[in-house]
């Protein structure tokens, strides 16, 4: 049986990253949550090593 987890990063961006959230009410709403709470990373992106 094939999983459910298939780690692409490009899929990762769009579904979850920064512009995503900032494209809607509530990924906005997300994002001000994680600034509030002071966190390092606000949505997760690619990070080149």
């Amino acid at each position: 049986m094939k999983r459910t987890f298939q780690p692409h990063n490009t899929r990762r961006a769009r579904t979850h990253g920064f512009r995503a959230r900032m494209a809607t009410s509530g990924g906005r709403k997300v994002i001000n949550n994680r600034r509030r709470k002071g966190r390092a990373r606000l949505a997760p992106s690619i990070y080149k090593k």
